[in-house]
Order: C-alpha cells, then structure tokens, then sequence
C-alpha cells in the first residue's frame, strides 16, 4: 500500500526529516523496538535489479531466503533494537486491497506477454548477428506473484524464518537479549496495519512506557502517514531514516492556523490526524484520485493551503478519531469536510486549463522530437537492415555480418556481457512500447477537462451515464461510495479494518466540485470475515500464475466449464485516454464476485492434503524468546490451555499460549522458547493524543525552514527547455549547499536518493522500478535505482543498502 509520489513531494518540501543511515555511521538515537514491513524485504530480495554483469537472481527459494536472512542481519545491525524484533508479513488483506492486488497482478501478467514476446524477438536477432547469450530458464521464482499468502513459497518461507529466528537468538549477540515475534502470511492483514496494530495496543496499555522509541523498515510511503497517526513522537522510517518528530514539527509551522474561529483552542495533534485525512483525497491504495489533484501537480500544497486559509469557515477540525466507535460515523465531520472539498473543487478550473495549455505544449514538443527522429532514422536505413518494418523502432539492428564456417570458443565473460547487452535493450524496447506517442497508440483527449460540457463528457466516458438526470443520479452514487471509501480509509489507518468486505465499486473519482450533498451522507460498515488464503489467490491472481494454486482451485480459472471461468478475463480494457504512457492508464478490470466465488471454494475445503490445508489456514503471531530471559520462566509455568496477558516489564503485554509444533524445526529448542502470541484485550486503541510523560524532543525546526509554498495552477509559464536545465542546475546547487549545513552528503542508505536525484517537481516521472526501496516489484524490467517512483534517476549504489548488503555476500549464489 503506498501513496503515490508522497514520498518525493515531503523530502522536496521538508529536507530535514531524513538523514544518513548505515553501518558505517554512529546511529544518533537509541530505538527500542524495531519492526519490519517484510514485503518491503522479499520482494527485492526475490527479484533484484542488479545491473553488475557478473550477478544473477537467485533462481530457488533457499537462495531467496538466504538474500532475505543476510537482508535482515544487515538491517538489525543498524538499528541494534535493545527489546523488541517485530517481523509482519502480508496476509490476507481487505476486499478493498485486494482489488488493487487483483489489477496490479493482470496487468503485469500483461506487461510480462510484451515482455516475453519482445525477449524471444531479441534473442534471435542476438542469434543472427551471433552473439551468445545465457540461455533462457525457468526456475522455481520465475513468477513474483508467488508472494502471495497461501502459496508454497510463502508457507516454506515462514518455515524458514522460524529457524532462522531461532538460530540467531541463540547465537547472535544482538539477538539474544530481545524478544523476537513473527506475524506470518497465515495472519490476515497487511503487513504494515499488522504492526501499527500492535504499536496502537501496546501504548493503550497502563504500564507503556510513553518515551518507547520505535523504527519501522518499509519501503511505501504510507508508511510515514501511519507513523504520524500513531501519535508516538519517537518513531523513525528507516527509508533513509525519516524521523516523525521533524515532520511533526515542521507540520506543526506549516499548518498553523491564523485565523481560528472565536474561543477556538488549536490542538495540534488534531491538525496532524486532518492533515493525514486531506491527504487520502490525493489517492491511495483503496481510492482513486480526484481528477484534479494530483501530487505531482502539487495537490497536497493546494489541500493544505485550502485548509488554513477557511479553517474559519469549517468552524472547526474534519476528524476526530477520539470518537471512533460511536454510531453514525461521529468520528468525522461530514459538512465540514464537503465544504471543504467544494472550497478545493473551486480551483478545478484553473488547475485544468494550466495542465491542458502544459499537456498541448509537450505534444507539440513531441511530434517535433518525432519529426526530427523519423528523419534521422531514414537517413540511417542506407546503413542498417530493417527485420520487419511493421514491428517497433526497436527492430531496427545492424545488417546480419557473413556467416563463417570457422567456430570460434566464445568466453564466459563475453556472453555474460552479451546478455547483459540484451537485458539493456530489452529495457530500451519495453520504454519505447510503454511511449504511447512512440509506439502510435497515443489517443486524443475526449474529455477536454475544464472546456465547457466536460462534466457530462467525463461521466459518459468514465460511468456510461448520459442525460442530466441520470447523471445526477450517478453522481450522488459515486459520491455515496467514495464517502464510505473515505471513512472506510480513515478508520484502517486509525483503528483497524472497519469491513472485511467493502470495497469502491467504480474505476474513477468524482470531482471535488461534485461532493454537494456529502453532509447528508450515512455509512454503516459490516465488518465481515477475512477470506481464507487460497480464495485471495483466486482473486487476485492471473491464469498464467495458476501453479501457484492447488490443482482443484486451479481448475476453477483454467476450466472453461468451470462456473465460474468468466471471472478470470484474458482481455481487458485499459483506459489510456489522454496519457502519455501505458503505465498511467486506468486498468478496467471487473471486480471479483465475492458470493460466487465462496460458493465454488466451500466445496473443495475438506478436498486439500495437510500441507494444503496448513497453507489455507489462519494462524497468529509467534513470540520468540531465549530460555535466559525472565519471560522464559512465565512460559515454563504455562499449562497446555493457559493464557498469560503479561508478558514483559518493559510495557510489552498480549496473551500467550503453548504451540508445541512451532519448534519441531528448531535444533536449538532448549535455547529458544516459541508461544503463540496475540494482541492484548484489555486495551484501547484510541489514544490518539500524546501519552502523558512523553518527553518531547528539543525542537530544532524554525520559521525560515518553511518555503513560501507557490500553488501548482498559479505558477506563471511552464518552462521552456533552456530554463528547465538552469532550473534544474540552480536547484541541485542550492540543495547541495542545504544538505551539507546539517547531515551527510551521503543520502543514499537504504536506496536514498543522492544529490543527481533531487530533481524538481516538473522533472518527474515514475520510472516503477523494482530495484531497492522502490516498492513491492511493481512495474518490471524498467530502471528501479531511485527509491521513489521519481525520474529515471542514479543513485550512489557504492553507498546503497543494496551495496553495503550485496558486497557482504558470496557472489556466486547470485
């Protein structure tokens, strides 16, 4: 989960917040507890992105432990918790989640089609021109969609994990002396909720300590949300290291509201939780955004400045978290925030017409750039062979050389650099095929945002609604269902799942001119069940990814005469309308039918094997402890059924329960103790306030950090390309001398950014990479050095993770 472009937009506009981490530097603060987001973590360690020549992938599932266990030794390292390891892995997630889950597993089953095809194409052409390559091979991580919950891989994963915990507790110093807990994929929920679950529970307990200082490792952005919505000042992000307390108190500058009504108290930690509210209307994992905010468009500056500017005539704060709970959704202000929101939806205009007058002006550009191309790449054919001349500009290869009779012994060196030679332009033709201007599928604007009748053209197109009266009709639904979207959000990041089942049933946002009537609205949650293991990866997962399902479960996606075959579409639409790549279109894929589904995969339940049965399983947490420590002896005294809700006298509490098989695996077993553990019952998870006894940072945040901020739609012109280049020169310069005042050059820990990647807004583009800290293996085979979805940008790998990691490894494993 992660909100697009967040990252990027908060390190631009607060600098300060990160600073350098590694093994190689004396960490400025002591953590207590240090918890990973562990997706965040297999999937680079599944599927690197390796440029070096002399590397390869791992190729089975004991080389990806052994990458993810030297990943995790390296992480514990640095941050050196002195109590507690919490690891959470992905389990079954939200319906809501997982139709996000379901469109990014088709479309990359797309993607890897056009990849194959254009890989197959290029290894002829290699062939012809008689460069040897590594031949092609499938292995047992050839498909990423494994990373699922209920999959062999994730169920020998956890496995593994469990021993390698183990081990390290009884032979690693760093390990001994803390309590360790594992949150498998047999545990529903997202990795990260998982953890902030826990950090909620745990500080609704009476003997918390408030001044516990937390790290989580994670690579998505909304990571930082959820640290800021914890209410714990002393809490980190170790992407880079991001500390909340600075985003705290910049936030508490920058937000600070001038003109509040009569006898009105401010309380910023109410500002905090309506700056993560505002922030959802900008797009995530569970919502689309609205048509006219988009960050790198600079909506958050706009819905921040909207919000201090008429705080006055909200009358008072959007949320109230305190009140979760209560009936009617008294947790939100539902007229404040639709005057709000239609406050934003009068800059709509504007925002539009600047980004059409943008959008002609590139394509202008473009068909020039074009022009110039074609015309070079015809002066060129006296001197190339064309293979096919309806194929891509990618087919364009030197003329076939004369074939020989003499054999020549080609050396390992050479055909490693021969593949890597095609891994780069295999690179090179996917980039140009995702260019819809390049590859001729570039598709006119039909909806002309901000020209008169837009509207009705924007709800014919998008919700195949025509006529004023239907259209109405439309817009209150959509408004209804967005709504419930947004409470729905609210409540995840703060509480917990709030339905099981929900989910936004439309492929677009209203506009923010369209929410009138949003007072009035009503929302009543059920909060279901989670789906078992194996009915996510019917949801979510593609026919060519079948394998990974029990052969019966299979069938239900591959058998035409399986009832329930048209729910597992080959073809699909993908709106690319107005876009400039296929990466940006709408993917138009039906949601899954949650009733027919369940009614085809209750049957086949008492079918499955042992092995199958424990991978669709539900589990709980497992708490790891050495025999030296005191919790050991409480566990000594526990009978076969008896539960313990104190655990530790350093705050940690829940309720543990033997589970003798757990440590069957374990040679250590007399060194090591594993329980079951879950999460305390005698706790609130409302404490959304600071806890008393907190002792706060000193401040080190002032006025002058705070940058005038200059709205997106106001700016004057869009740069030309000689003013973009100085633009661009000056502000790396000055960013240069801004860095080296107060932390390291070196930003590039943890896949950071260096100073090449600190590029302005208008440079940006998300490049979708799988590389480092750039998400969860999203968008393969394009350039993934940058730890955002930023331009196309280098980062210092000598200083990396990825290098300090890599380089401590035995490099023939890869």
């Amino acid at each position: 989960m992660g909100v697009p472009a967040f990252y990027r937009w908060l390190i631009n506009k607060y600098p300060e917040v990160i600073e350098d981490a590694n093994t190689n530097t004396t960490p400025t603060v002591e953590y207590d507890h240090l918890y990973l987001d562990m997706n965040s973590i297999i999937h680079p360690c599944f599927h690197p992105n390796d440029d070096n020549i002399y590397t390869s992938p791992p190729t089975t599932f004991v080389e990806v432990f052994a990458n993810i266990f030297d990943y995790i030794d390296h992480l514990v390292a640095i941050v050196k918790p002195r109590k507690l390891l919490y690891m959470a892995i992905d389990g079954v997630a939200p319906r809501a989640k997982m139709n996000q889950q379901r469109t990014r597993r088709y479309r990359t089953a797309k993607d890897d089609e056009m990849l194959e095809a254009e890989e197959k194409r290029l290894r002829k052409q290699f062939e012809m021109e008689g460069k040897q390559v590594v031949p092609k091979q499938e292995c047992e991580v050839s498909d990423s969609n494994i990373i699922t919950p209920g999959t062999e891989f994730m169920h020998q994963l956890s496995k593994a994990l469990k021993a390698y915990i183990s081990s390290r507790i009884s032979s690693d110093s760093l390990w001994k002396d803390i309590m360790v807990i594992l949150s498998d994929a047999n545990v529903p929920g997202e990795g990260e909720h998982k953890i902030m679950s826990f950090v909620r529970k745990q500080r609704g307990l009476s003997d918390y300590n408030p001044n516990t200082v937390h790290c989580l490792y994670g690579s998505d952005a909304d990571l930082i949300m959820l640290g800021l919505s914890s209410h714990e000042p002393h809490f980190s992000i170790l992407r880079e290291l991001l500390h909340i307390w600075l985003l705290r108190e910049y936030l508490e500058l920058d937000m600070k509201i001038q003109d509040p009504p009569k006898n009105f108290i401010v309380d910023f930690e109410r500002i905090v939780d309506d700056f993560i509210f505002i922030c959802f209307f900008a797009g995530n994992d569970f919502l689309p955004h609205l048509p006219s905010l988009d960050i790198f468009e600079g909506s958050i500056d706009l819905l921040m400045t909207v919000y201090k500017q008429e705080f006055h005539k909200l009358g008072g704060y959007l949320v109230d978290i305190n009140k979760i709970g209560e009936k009617h959704s008294a947790f939100v202000k539902l007229s404040r925030v639709e005057k709000f929101i239609l406050m934003v939806g009068t800059y709509e205009e504007k925002i539009f017409n600047r980004r059409s007058a943008i959008r002609a002006k590139k394509l202008r550009r473009l068909i020039s750039d074009h022009e110039n191309l074609k015309q070079n790449k015809h002066d060129a054919c006296n001197f190339f062979d064309i293979e096919n001349e309806n194929s891509s500009d990618c087919a364009l290869r030197i003329a076939k050389p004369a074939t020989s009779n003499n054999v020549f012994a080609v050396s390992d060196e050479e055909i490693l650099k021969n593949t890597n030679d095609l891994k780069e332009e295999l690179k090179k033709c996917i980039k140009a095929k995702g260019d819809l201007f390049k590859s001729g599928d570039f598709l006119a604007d039909k909806i002309k945002l901000g020209t008169v009748g837009f509207k009705e053209r924007y709800y014919k197109e998008k919700f195949s609604v025509d006529g004023s009266t239907n259209i109405e009709i439309k817009r209150k639904e959509v408004v209804q269902k967005y709504t419930e979207g947004l409470l729905w959000v609210l409540e995840y990041y703060f509480s917990g799942v709030a339905s099981w089942t929900w989910f936004y049933p439309f492929h677009y946002s209203p506009f923010a001119s369209d929410f009138k009537g949003m007072g009035q609205v009503r929302v009543k949650f059920e909060k279901g069940v989670p789906f078992l293991p194996f009915d996510q990866l019917l949801s979510v997962l593609p026919q060519r990814s079948a394998r990974a399902l029990p052969e019966a479960y299979a069938q239900l996606m591959l058998d035409d005469h399986s009832k329930i075959f048209d729910l597992f579409p080959q073809q699909f639409e993908v709106d690319i309308e107005g876009k400039r790549f296929r990466w940006m279109g709408v993917c138009k894929l039906p949601y899954m039918d949650e009733r027919r589904l369940l009614a085809e995969t209750r049957q086949l339940i008492n079918g499955l094997s042992e092995n199958e049965a424990m991978r669709n399983s539900v589990e709980v947490d497992r708490l790891f402890v050495s025999k030296s420590l005191k919790l050991a002896e409480k566990i000594c005294s526990l009978s076969s059924n008896k539960l313990d809700t104190t655990i530790s006298s350093d705050g940690i509490g829940g309720i543990i329960s033997l589970c003798h098989k757990c440590v069957e695996h374990n040679k250590q077993e007399d060194f090591v103790f594993c329980v079951k553990y879950e999460l305390p019952v005698n706790s609130t998870s409302h404490c959304h306030h600071l806890l008393f006894g907190v002792n706060l940072p000193q401040k080190t945040i002032v006025e002058n950090d705070i940058n005038e901020t200059v709205l997106w739609h106001e700016h004057q012109q869009y740069p030309n390309r000689f003013e973009r280049s100085n633009n661009q020169d000056n502000w790396r310069s000055s960013n240069k001398e801004a860095s080296t005042s107060r932390f390291p050059t070196n930003r590039t820990a943890f896949g950071g950014r260096s100073s090449s990647q600190n590029a302005p807004p208008e440079f940006i583009y998300k490049a979708g990479g799988v590389g480092w800290g750039s998400g969860r293996g999203r968008g393969r085979g394009q350039n993934s050095n940058s730890v955002y979805s930023g331009k196309n940008v280098t980062s210092n790998s000598n200083n990396s993770l990825q290098s300090q990691w890599s380089e401590s490894k035995d490099k023939s494993r890869w």
